[in-house]
């Protein structure tokens, strides 16, 4: 339907009309529009203007009034339309001898029974229509609640009511027989309207919901397509498409309408091609298409022994063999007719800078933690001199030697916990005495003998003799004498 500028009108009664360039992004004020290519052409002398219209209501719903009482109507008008009880509100998309053209390309009498326009929409039932077009989707979100609760295998998709809010019809998909009369007992209790409901197919479904194609554009049943041809995956293998149901079907899940534009002009283009159970006789053996090119007019043969060697042949090239072979004959090779000179198609997505290897997607390896155990000098460092191990330390980066900003180091759950040994004091060496005895340096028997300075070096060989003989001391020898 309109969107809020189109419905409103001017100080002077006449519709405001679309601001959008003609086309609304609110409510699509083109959908399904026709182009009056009549409309420069003037009637002959003493005949009268074609006194139907045609009326387009909410997401492309048209149909076709009588003007009886010959009013001044253009496209873009608001009326007001006759239906079976009350009125309905609707923009009028065309008029004059276009009309006479269009219902009898829908199948409607120009001459027979049609129902008629009362009047130009006032203000008053514009704003009664707009107030009824509000109500619409949040009625929509509690009708599907009703319907779940019932537990019904129906989905309803769009509901429209009538311009005068007399009446509601509710649309709805399914793909059984649905039992709804306790659904419009619960509609008639809920909203306290009259209730209509009507069973779409999801193509209509789609037309009147609208959406953007996987092509970037609004889906063509939405914007100009009025009528469903049926659609086949033939149309697709004459086409040579992949079958992949993903790819070929729309978003009412059915096949794309769009599959048979084109679906005339590769049949007309097939019809010099031989079909593709050709079999081609020679003496090497028999040769099977394996590929065609429509556009090229080219065809892929390989001999049934050897399927991975294939060969080019033009359409024409086919045709004569199959005649050489009709007549009973067989040719020596298709390797005497097949054409060296025709390139390869190009790649257009040629690997330029290695982005198409295999490994590309994986993962990168996680770079393990340095070690934080100190490395032992080795025989190299050992042997240079101290100047160069210190330039050499000089650019490390310095270490922190803090400990505790470390946490301590866990343990493993296989490995039992680490004890630690408690530290003994060192012990000093038992000196042995012996008695009666003076010392050179001029002691006397039972005096413990003088401090000696510490030597860390003396005490580590001291105590590693001890070690091998715990007893032996070298005694002085002013002693033993």
């Amino acid at each position: 339907m309109a969107c809020t500028s189109c419905a409103t009108k001017s100080s002077d009664g006449t519709p405001r009309g679309c601001k959008n360039n003609g086309t609304c992004g609110t409510d699509s004020c083109n959908k399904l529009t026709v182009f009056d290519w009549l409309s420069n052409m003037s009637t002959p002398n003493g005949q009268a203007t074609f006194n139907c219209v045609e009326v387009r209501f909410k997401n492309g719903r048209k149909d076709f009034y009588r003007n009886h009482e010959n009013l001044s109507l253009a496209i873009g008008d608001i009326v007001a339309t006759e239906i079976t009880s009350g009125h309905d509100i609707g923009i009028v998309t065309l008029t004059g001898e276009l009309v006479k053209v269009q219902m009898k390309k829908k199948g409607v009498n120009p001459d027979g029974e049609v129902l008629k326009i009362y009047r130009k929409a006032t203000q008053k039932d514009i704003d009664i229509w707009q107030e009824v077009r509000d109500r619409e989707e949040p009625m929509k979100v509690r009708a599907r609640e009703l319907a779940i609760n019932l537990q019904l295998e129906m989905k309803i998709s769009d509901i429209e009511f009538q311009g005068d809010g007399s009446k509601a019809t509710f649309y709805y998909t399914a793909n059984d027989r649905v039992d709804f009369r306790q659904l419009i007992k619960d509609f008639a209790r809920e909203f306290s309207i009259r209730i209509e409901m009507k069973q779409v197919g999801f193509r209509q479904e789609a037309a009147r919901l609208g959406g953007i194609g996987s092509c970037g554009r609004e889906l063509c049943c939405s914007t100009w397509l009025t009528d469903f041809r049926s659609v086949n995956t033939a149309a697709a293998r004459y086409q040579q498409l992949s079958l992949n149901p993903q790819k070929l079907a729309g978003q009412c899940g059915k096949l794309k309408c769009c599959l048979n534009y084109e679906l005339d002009t590769y049949l007309d283009a097939l019809q010099d091609f031989p079909p593709m159970e050709t079999k081609l006789y020679t003496e090497k053996g028999e040769a099977v298409c394996q590929k065609i090119d429509i556009f090229k007019h080219l065809m892929w043969f390989s001999y049934i022994s050897n399927s991975a060697q294939w060969y080019v042949l033009s359409v024409d090239q086919v045709n004569e063999i199959i005649q050489i072979n009709k007549a009973d004959k067989v040719i020596a090779s298709i390797e005497d007719y097949a054409d060296d000179n025709i390139v390869a198609p190009v790649d257009l997505f040629e690997n330029a800078v290695g982005q198409d290897a295999i490994t590309r997607f994986d993962q990168p390896k996680k770079k393990g933690k340095p070690s934080s155990r100190k490395k032992r000098p080795s025989e190299k460092d050992a042997a240079k001199p101290a100047n160069d191990r210190e330039r050499t330390d000089k650019y490390r980066p310095a270490r922190s030697n803090n400990k505790t900003e470390r946490g301590p180091k866990p343990e493993r759950a296989d490995k039992p916990a680490r004890t630690e040994k408690p530290k003994q004091p060192n012990k000093q060496p038992v000196v042995k005495q012996e008695p009666k005895a003076e010392n050179t340096a001029g002691q006397t028997e039972g005096q413990p003998a003088a401090a000696k300075p510490k030597n860390n070096n003396r005490r580590k060989n001291f105590n590693r003799t001890k070690k091998e003989n715990p007893n032996s001391q070298k005694p002085n020898n002013d002693a033993k004498e």
